[in-house]
């Protein structure tokens, strides 16, 4: 199949399960308070048994001794991702512009290309590795920087957060294949960790579904305008801009790929909660994240076969 289907099909895979998330809590198959429970499953368990079974079975150090460099293009993405929302939150009103500036910069940086990189090369490739690699300081950065958006930040620093369990399962899983001793790990015990990690993108798709169908039944005020506005940035704009900077530098195949779908992915799918933490108007948000996601079905496959015609693994 060519990169646009690949790409289409597993952006599609995403909506569909959150599809299904939205109706199971509509119809009360899931009870709304269990959405919590479920997040904090797939945040804290699964996603940290993903990182860890797919940098143990995939990383070798001496095959990618230049690792390292991973984590220093994600900062260089946050630097320019930061300037374009400098420059971009402007075009929103005055009294969404909070909003609208924290889903351009808050992007779902490792479940949508977790998904599509696993469509265009496999569950077991190396890519995979590198993205965890990639977004090895994102969550704690993830987790202390949104109060800034609404000047709700404390000086106190929330270490909790910094060692958070995907950081900590990465630093584990790595220290385990630079001392070679992954063949000490019980092949039942992956096994558990595999099917644990397996979980997490339906289960955050889950979750995500039965937000907005939460959100949906309160009715709140739609915000038509801003919400093209928000698509044209955040799915046009934003990649476009990357992948012309991309053109220009020429860096590897898999970092150029890592830094373009970094670009053209919607808003982190905890928007919302973040939202209502600090205050902010949560139903926004909610609409900024359905309209990307729904417009991601043709941007993201469009943007990765442009990417193809220029650059080549």
């Amino acid at each position: 199949m060519d990169l646009f289907t690949v790409t289409f099909q597993a952006v599609v895979t995403l909506l569909i399960i959150g599809v299904v998330g939205f109706f199971i809590v509509r119809r009360k198959v899931l009870p709304e308070n269990a959405l919590g429970a479920l997040s904090n499953l797939a945040l804290d368990i699964a996603l940290p048994c993903l990182v860890f079974v797919n940098i143990v079975s995939n990383f070798s150090p001496s095959e990618t001794p230049d690792w390292w460099v991973l984590p220093l293009w994600w900062v260089v993405f946050t630097g320019l991702a930061a300037g374009l929302t400098g420059l971009f939150m402007f075009v929103s009103q005055r009294e969404t512009r909070r909003e609208f500036a924290m889903s351009l910069f808050l992007h779902n940086g490792l479940f949508f290309p977790l998904a599509i990189l696993t469509g265009m090369f496999g569950s077991s490739s190396p890519y995979l590795v590198s993205l965890f690699l990639f977004m090895l300081l994102y969550p704690a950065f993830l987790f202390n920087i949104y109060p800034y958006f609404f000047g709700k930040a404390t000086k106190k620093v929330n270490w909790r957060r910094v060692f958070n369990m995907v950081f900590l399962a990465t630093l584990v899983a790595l220290a385990i294949r630079f001392l070679n001793v992954q063949r000490y790990i019980p092949d039942a015990a992956l096994t558990v960790v595999s099917m644990l990690g397996a979980m997490t993108v339906p289960l955050l798709m889950l979750v995500i579904g039965g937000n907005l169908s939460i959100d949906f039944q309160k009715k709140g005020t739609i915000y038509s305008r801003e919400m093209v506005k928000f698509v044209l940035i955040k799915n046009m704009a934003f990649p476009l801009i990357v992948f012309g900077i991309l053109v220009l530098i020429r860096p590897s195949y898999p970092i150029a790929l890592l830094l373009l779908l970094q670009s053209a992915v919607p808003p982190v799918t905890a928007i919302a909660l973040f939202t209502e933490r600090v205050g902010g108007n949560q139903s926004i948000v909610n609409q900024f994240l359905i309209a990307s996601f729904v417009c991601s079905l043709v941007s993201i496959p469009v943007m990765v076969s442009l990417f193809s015609l220029v650059f080549s693994p």
